[in-house]
């Protein structure tokens, strides 16, 4: 296995179209690196130059201790799953599997041992005789794994490769992907839009969007510490709350339609910008009775979720403030058009300058 890294690269393509804008990124030998973002943010284009499939139009893209930006991709020594099978549909699994070694010249008798483990290593040993039209969508993209995992290549690159699954289906196959990263110890490049995906399976989290770089970091660090606005948005699931305001003199913060919170809004001093975002997460608030929280709110919109409920409330007694979610117990009674307090965990909220929207805190 090798690392990778990306040193300054761009891609700018013929029509001025910036797809990435000085990426910075080191994936270090045997670690589970996931590029996520929204879709066009550049991240099927960072995988892309580091396969080879597109070339850096400045920086550099190292395998290991080589500058590979302009070696092609059959020199680079890696194996890429993408979103589509790209099986043979004329040969059976056993073939599949055995093709890239096959093509490469590998001895009959290394082929037969290689595809006989990896099949054996993801649970296809008795569908080996079978040809793609008779196996189930998780069956064939363990045969896309495999074929990629038979040839034992230095990085391998994932291009949203579970996208096509259905949803209890894609939870099966993280985790034997996950188990997969820990038997085999490799350098795993994956890119999702997915989130969940993302906190789930990463070692470390790259968070991307319109090209660059936003966080890069352990998933619940981006997810307890995100670096902005976006990255807070964008990560976890109910989206974060968002309330725009601005520093009183005395120092405490004030929201829309006089909503004044007596919170410590770092930093201190002259370094505090004037207008102050305050973000907090759904899990984060406790709903309480009228009074006893920080703010009232009236319920507008109930959802019943088994484990919980998602509530929606707009703020202030009246109703007519900023809209938030809450996520709470399920056997909480919430009846919609009550007025209810609400109680922010203080340790757990989240600070973001409204004009940069980077994080204060």
């Amino acid at each position: 296995m090798a690392s990778v890294q990306l040193a300054g690269v761009e891609k700018v393509y013929p029509n001025g179209h910036v797809a990435a804008r000085g990426l910075d990124i080191e994936i270090a030998d045997g670690e589970f690196m996931v590029l996520v973002g929204p879709s066009g943010c550049g991240k099927s284009t960072a995988l892309r130059m580091i396969a080879g499939l597109e070339t850096p139009t400045a920086g550099r893209v190292m395998i290991g201790d080589r500058d590979v930006t302009a070696t092609p991709p059959q020199d680079r020594d890696i194996a890429m799953v993408f979103q589509s099978y790209a099986l043979y549909p004329h040969m059976t699994v056993r073939q599949n599997l055995a093709f890239g070694l096959r093509m490469r010249g590998a001895a009959p008798s290394a082929i037969a041992e290689r595809v006989e483990g990896v099949a054996q290593a993801l649970g296809l040993t008795g569908v080996l005789e079978r040809k793609p039209s008779q196996l189930s969508g998780g069956q064939r993209q363990r045969v896309a794994l495999g074929r990629a995992m038979v040839r034992d290549p230095q990085v391998f690159l994932f291009d949203e490769p579970l996208s096509n699954l259905d949803a209890k289906l894609r939870v099966e196959t993280r985790a034997e992907l996950a188990r997969l990263h820990r038997r085999l110890k490799a350098t795993i490049v994956y890119v999702t839009h997915d989130q969940e995906e993302a906190l789930t399976l990463g070692g470390r989290v790259t968070v991307m969007r319109d090209g660059i770089v936003e966080q890069v970091g352990p998933p619940m660090e981006v997810y307890r510490r995100p670096a902005s606005i976006f990255v807070a948005g964008f990560v976890g699931s109910p989206a974060m709350n968002f309330v725009p305001g601005q520093i009183c003199d005395d120092g405490s913060w004030s929201g829309p339609d006089g909503l004044v919170l007596p919170f410590e809004v770092p930093p201190r001093g002259a370094d505090r910008p004037p207008q102050v975002t305050l973000g907090v997460r759904p899990h984060d608030v406790a709903i309480v009775a009228p009074g006893a929280g920080d703010v009232d709110a009236r319920v507008d919109v109930v959802e019943p979720r088994g484990s919980e409920l998602l509530v929606h409330l707009h703020l202030g007694a009246e109703g007519r403030g900023e809209e938030v979610r809450v996520v709470a117990p399920p056997e909480q009674p919430m009846a919609v058009e009550a007025v209810v307090g609400l109680r922010p965990d203080r340790q757990r909220l989240h600070w973001f300058d409204a004009r940069t929207g980077r994080r204060l805190n």
